[in-house]
């Protein structure tokens, strides 16, 4: 299948095409666009750690979210995203030369595995979104525990990003108004039940949000 192709990354497939790319992209055409029209605010920068050793992990609002992180953080950042997406040809390719790879949201799988260890070999950062899919604003919800299997796998802390204000579509300069405020770092652990918990309830105190518990989320390592 087409999606095999892009779940399995090596350290030197994030290049410096791709680590150019994210930055064209990501931190000047969109951070223009957060700027003058959602008066992007960011706090928290003294909590992003100096080395690479953390998986970033926000809550999910809008497809805004993926974009507004690259930006910002320091190092790029390399996010896994559903394998249904790379079945998309253009998309697919957009996706990839962002540095962003496929993942099987049913399963962690190896392949998962080896990438994310390839992205920190690459001096890259992981991103995650704990939720797996948009959320609503005032709300935590969808919760699962596969970016805290991988952070136990890989031996990496998990870095709480809160985000407010990027569902709005605004087109009219300074009509928006996004927050985004960096957690201090979560530390893995052999509980994932813990690492979930902390992470919700540093999601919590960084957007005002509350955690609405969902029958469908999964003991097991969705993503």
């Amino acid at each position: 299948m087409v999606q095999k192709k892009y779940s399995k990354k090596k350290a030197s497939q994030f290049n410096w095409f791709r680590a150019m790319w994210q930055v064209i992209v990501c931190k000047i055409i969109y951070m223009i666009r957060f700027i003058l029209i959602y008066r992007v605010e960011i706090h928290g920068f003294e909590n992003i750690p100096k080395d690479n050793r953390y998986i970033v992990c926000p809550n999910h609002l809008s497809t805004l979210d993926p974009p507004l992180i690259a930006g910002i953080m320091p190092r790029r950042v390399a996010f896994m995203a559903k394998k249904e997406l790379f079945a998309i040809p253009l998309l697919r390719w957009w996706l990839d030369w962002l540095g962003t790879f496929a993942v099987d949201r049913e399963k962690l799988g190896p392949s998962t595995v080896k990438t994310a260890e390839a992205v920190h070999d690459s001096k890259w950062i992981l991103g995650i979104f704990p939720q797996g899919t948009r959320g609503l604003p005032g709300e935590i919800k969808g919760v699962t525990k596969g970016f805290a299997g991988l952070a136990k796998l890989t031996k990496c802390n998990i870095l709480p990003v809160g985000i407010t204000g990027s569902q709005e579509v605004k087109w009219l300069p300074f009509s928006g108004k996004i927050v985004v405020n960096i957690g201090k770092i979560i530390p893995y652990e052999k509980d994932l039940n813990s690492i979930k918990d902390k992470w919700i309830k540093s999601i919590g105190e960084l957007t005002g949000f509350k955690y609405i518990e969902d029958s469908a989320e999964e003991n097991g390592g969705k993503e």
